[in-house]
């Protein structure tokens, strides 16, 4: 008995897309990337993303402000917000397309089953496009912030940037889009293997001999 079989291959992929998915268009949303600690004002924790800088403290909660110009925005941060979104749209038309390339999901006789190996190669490529484009983002803050945090220009004083919580799931989700569509090359490759196996295993079955026709002759 196989465990491990194409179908189940594919749907491991699609799992594991669609939750590298919903990760990412949640980090991309929360103003969770960055995080602030004043030493002078311990009750005053700031949170910065990429849609909006937040304040929060024991009295009052937690208060948040976008941004208000979209030309003041570092290049860090702008360049983030384009990369995330085509991170979501590439990973949302991923699952799309590999829905009806799933093995079990009838598409009609002819031509349209034979585009299914071709929906799942597609739908691996948009998931490496997606899984890439959030992780380039994700790094690139990272380095603007470690940058900005050993600055020996500022002063001690000063309060410094350091790594959020959506940073961590970035960088996870983006890693969960890459494997799921290394999965779906994956599951491609097994089923090119299961049909060589089936070719293989049927029995040769010997051609018959063309019948030759011999003309009749009379012996007078």
């Amino acid at each position: 008995m196989v465990l491990l079989t194409s179908k189940i291959m594919e749907r491991t992929a699609v799992f594991v897309t669609v939750g590298g998915l919903v990760t990412t268009l949640v980090t991309t949303f929360i103003p969770l990337w960055k995080t602030l600690n004043s030493d002078l004002n311990e009750v005053e924790n700031w949170y910065s993303g990429l849609w909006h800088t937040c304040i929060f403290t024991e009295e009052v909660g937690i208060q948040c402000k976008a941004f208000e110009s979209l030309m003041a925005l570092p290049v860090d941060l702008l360049v983030s917000r384009v990369l995330m979104l085509v991170s979501v749209g590439t990973g949302a038309l991923a699952v799309v397309v590999a829905f009806p390339g799933l093995e079990g999901v009838e598409l009609g006789p002819g031509m349209w089953q034979r585009m299914k190996r071709g929906l799942l190669i597609v739908s691996g490529v948009l998931s490496w496009v997606s899984g890439l484009t959030t992780l380039a983002p994700v790094s690139l803050v990272a380095y603007t912030t470690v940058v900005e945090f050993w600055d020996e220009n500022l002063p001690d004083v000063v309060p410094r940037w350091e790594f959020g919580e959506a940073m961590f799931s970035g960088w996870f989700s983006g890693l969960f889009l890459v494997i799921g569509g290394s999965l779906f090359f994956v599951a491609v490759c097994m089923a090119d293997h299961d049909r060589q196996q089936a070719v293989a295993s049927l029995p040769n079955i010997p051609q018959e001999k063309p019948r030759q026709h011999y003309l009749k002759t009379e012996v007078l």
